[in-house]
């Protein structure tokens, strides 16, 4: 499916917003189990230098997460805009903060551990949804409780 070349750069950032926020919803209220589903087949999820490159790794990262126990993460995303597109693809950029702790609820409240801009390239696929082609956050302050990103060996 074709994006319609008249959507309107409001239409678009509102999909890509929304696409966004299900992305941090998920991994906050279900582990990230379904996240790698919103990422095309090859698609890049990068922190930092750490690049997890495939659907597969993706799920893995996050099954990783879930993995070491209990933690509460809230990913707030905000300034939302899109920088660039054509009918079938966007650049999309926002703020995220985020809020973390390992343990179980009610965590002391704290300031974000990180905060980081996220630059996505974005596809809009023949199921007419759009899709991360890469979806990079790159951490501008960090403190605090450390987040999950695992180490390479």
């Amino acid at each position: 499916m074709t994006r319609d070349p008249a959507s309107s750069n409001a239409t678009v950032l509102q999909e890509l917003t929304a696409l966004e926020v299900d992305y941090w919803y998920d991994v906050d209220h279900n582990w990230g189990r379904t996240a790698s589903n919103l990422y095309v087949p090859d698609g890049v999820f990068a922190i930092g230098d750490k690049v997890m490159a495939g659907q597969d790794a993706i799920a893995g990262f996050y099954r990783w997460r879930e993995g070491r126990g209990d933690r509460e993460a809230r990913h707030v995303v905000t300034n939302f805009r899109v920088d660039a597109r054509n009918d079938n693809r966007a650049t999309f950029q926002c703020i995220m903060l985020l809020y973390a702790a390992d343990g179980k609820p009610v965590l002391e409240s704290r300031p974000a551990i990180m905060i980081a801009d996220i630059i996505a390239e974005c596809e809009y696929g023949t199921d007419g949804r759009w899709r991360f082609v890469s979806h990079r956050l790159i951490p501008i302050f960090m403190g605090g409780e450390a987040p999950t990103i695992p180490q390479d060996k």
